[in-house]
């Protein structure tokens, strides 16, 4: 299979996947939705599968636009701790 065919397959599972839930009623919906355990059935906490709980959002933020210090390190002005400007002068 090309790289092609492999996304032509995942973008139809997404939207058989959309389809399905779009002929639930809004509560069965929810209850899909939900996360359940493959085994026992109950709740696993619902959307919280798949992310990282060391995850910093502002850290992340600060990064983000590039003035984020920890204690006098780290990225400055948008560059790397202890890296000079670059060739373009940034």
């Amino acid at each position: 299979m090309t790289d092609g065919d492999y996304l032509w397959c995942a973008l139809n599972l997404l939207l058989d996947d959309e389809e399905e839930l779009a002929r639930l009623c809004p509560g069965c919906r929810a209850e899909t939705l939900a996360g359940r355990c493959p085994v026992c059935g109950a709740q696993t906490g619902g959307g919280a599968a798949g992310e990282n709980a060391a995850f910093d959002e502002a850290r992340f933020e600060a990064l983000k636009r590039g003035r984020y210090e920890p204690d006098g390190g780290g990225v400055a002005d948008g560059g790397l701790s202890g890296a000079g400007p670059g060739p373009d002068g940034a």
